[in-house]
């Protein structure tokens, strides 16, 4: 056969698309207008409880301590919970004493994420989250010691929770402040 019909039938086919593709009613001006902008759904804020903050182990030297977080997501589609900043505040004598700080998730960084640490609350449901520390006895203050020996210690728990719709490019990151004695 002639290698010309195969080019005639190509460059028909390709007359043919841009044929029907004129005839549809599209229009290189229509293709080149702006096109309108999405509009960003409301979410409502979900709800951050602390649920437990227990020293889970103790000797002279250490303590190791558990602090936990129940969230509710009150809204008709999941979020996903990125990240739980938290410190955590022993008060129980004259003056606040920061004891520690965590995370609880991750943060996207960069362009690419491989491996994720996020968490998907789904419509209308609760999720527990928690995390372990461990306190060092230096020394300094015998009164937090004794308080924590005796389970006598009266926790702050201050922080903030970033999270977003159920899909990291739609909506925007949402930041929830929370404050808890317990």
């Amino acid at each position: 056969m002639n290698p010309k019909i195969f080019v005639f039938a190509a460059v028909g086919a390709f007359a043919a698309v841009i044929g029907v593709v004129l005839m549809s009613g599209s229009t290189i001006e229509n293709l080149a207008s702006p096109q309108p902008e999405r509009q960003t759904l409301e979410i409502q804020p979900i709800k951050v409880e602390l649920d437990d903050v227990s020293i889970l182990q103790i000797s002279e030297r250490s303590a190791t301590i558990e602090v936990k977080f129940k969230l509710t997501n009150p809204n008709p589609s999941s979020v996903i919970v990125q990240v739980i900043d938290y410190q955590v505040y022993e008060t129980g004598f004259s003056e606040q004493t920061q004891i520690s700080g965590g995370q609880i998730g991750s943060r996207p960084e960069g362009m690419v994420e491989f491996g994720s640490n996020y968490y998907t609350l789904l419509d209308g449901a609760e999720m527990s989250l928690k995390d372990k520390f461990i306190l060092q006895n230096n020394g300094n203050i015998p009164k937090l010691w004794s308080d924590l020996q005796e389970n006598k210690a009266e926790w702050k728990v201050t922080g903030d929770v970033f999270y977003n719709l159920s899909s990291m490019t739609s909506g925007h990151e949402n930041e929830l402040h929370f404050e808890f004695t317990k």
